[in-house]
């Protein structure tokens, strides 16, 4: 007798791990599934979620910045004994300062919070960010324009209330329209520097008069700048469209400048800020890497040749898929004419795909997968207008 209630006692003891572990799996599952769902590129969005078994129960802990894909994920769950654990971010620590506005004329942002980390991209001055998290050390955790998440210094940034965004975002501001430039600190001829400028920066305009505009910084530093190098940021908007002879024009002004790995500014470029920059300038709002630019705009046929190119559509170069793995965007860059591109590579240079000119490129040649058209599709597939965007907007 003994030894048959030892056995059952087994046998459910058994039944109830497999269970507990059948249970494990299932929530895993769900947890991909709300992943792949509303997260699938860790580059925009937030969802670190990990389920671990406590007690008898399975408790769900991480982050996101996602409220809908943790409700999706919860929904999913029939399990009873579940304890959520998961943060919305941002996090409460932040109080009422959920957002950044950039304060510096380019703002590094880096894949983890130090200065020795891969740097992601870049930000200009006078752009909106929100902000997620922040270390006890002062970097913070931001998403820019373009939906890019990482980690900028604390003084790259001036943290904001959504009431003083808007102020921001509703102000008089100009757009600083020279590649390189300089804010000072009076009108006279020897003035000190207040800070170094490039092209897309944005101040609040308080007075202009004599050539010269009186700024002011999202932290209330006031400065001045030439009148001939600033313009009115609505009537820049409204004056810039994108047109395949403005793209083309505005590539072209950035002949020579450095390649720089998660460069986005005039100060430097790698192949997708260019790309980005130059399309930022004529109005329009694209995605930031080359692997993500390459799922917008129109596709253009190019099977056979490049016939049926124009110029400012988007080249895209890199692996082609095989049986045995995915295709794979390494490099982008934007199309001229006349078989030429242009494109950030070592520095923003013209090289061709026709074997008879001294620019042609042998290995973009053989590297080159497909082509997109930007810009027809203010708007839509993928392409935003800036005023559009609910950061400037």
């Amino acid at each position: 007798m003994k030894r048959i209630l030892s056995n059952f006692i087994f046998i459910l003891a058994f039944l109830q791990t497999t269970n507990a572990q059948t249970d494990l799996k299932n929530i895993e599952e769900l947890i991909l599934e709300a992943k792949n769902t509303f997260a699938p590129d860790k580059r925009t969005a937030i969802f670190d979620v990990l389920v671990s078994e406590v007690a008898e129960s399975f408790v769900l802990t991480g982050e996101t910045n996602l409220p809908e894909a943790k409700s999706f994920l919860l929904k999913r769950i029939v399990n009873s004994q579940i304890k959520d654990e998961i943060k919305i971010l941002p996090e409460d620590i932040l109080g009422e300062r959920i957002f950044g506005i950039v304060n510096i004329s380019v703002a590094n942002i880096r894949t983890k919070p130090e200065h020795s980390a891969e740097m992601a991209t870049q930000a200009l001055l006078g752009s909106i960010v929100k902000i997620y998290k922040k270390t006890n050390d002062d970097w913070y955790l931001v998403q820019t324009p373009d939906n890019y998440i990482s980690w900028v210094d604390g003084d790259g940034i001036q943290p904001v209330t959504k009431e003083e965004v808007e102020n921001w975002k509703n102000s008089n501001k100009i757009i600083f329209t020279k590649n390189y430039g300089s804010a000072i600190e009076n009108t006279e001829e020897r003035s000190n520097l207040v800070s170094d400028l490039v092209y897309g920066n944005l101040l609040k305009l308080v007075s202009s008069e004599n050539n010269v505009c009186k700024v002011e910084f999202p932290d209330g530093r006031k400065a001045f700048i030439k009148d001939s190098e600033v313009e009115v940021f609505s009537d820049w908007l409204q004056n810039r469209n994108c047109t395949k002879e403005n793209v083309v024009n505005t590539a072209k002004r950035f002949m020579g400048i450095p390649y720089l790995w998660g460069g986005t500014s005039a100060k430097g470029l790698d192949c997708s800020g260019f790309t980005k920059t130059v399309f930022f300038e004529n109005r329009i709002i694209i995605p930031r890497d080359a692997s993500q630019q390459v799922f917008v705009g129109e596709t253009v046929n190019t099977e056979k040749d490049f016939s049926n190119l124009q110029a400012g559509d988007l080249l895209f170069f890199g692996f082609s898929a095989t049986p045995n793995r995915k295709e794979r965007i390494t490099h982008v860059a934007i199309y001229l004419g006349d078989n030429d591109f242009i494109h950030a590579s070592g520095r923003v240079r013209i090289n061709s795909f026709e074997r008879s000119k001294n620019s042609f490129s042998k290995h973009r040649l053989n590297t080159f997968i497909c082509a997109k058209r930007i810009v027809t599709s203010l708007n839509q597939n993928g392409i935003q207008s800036i005023e559009s965007n609910p950061f400037y907007k």
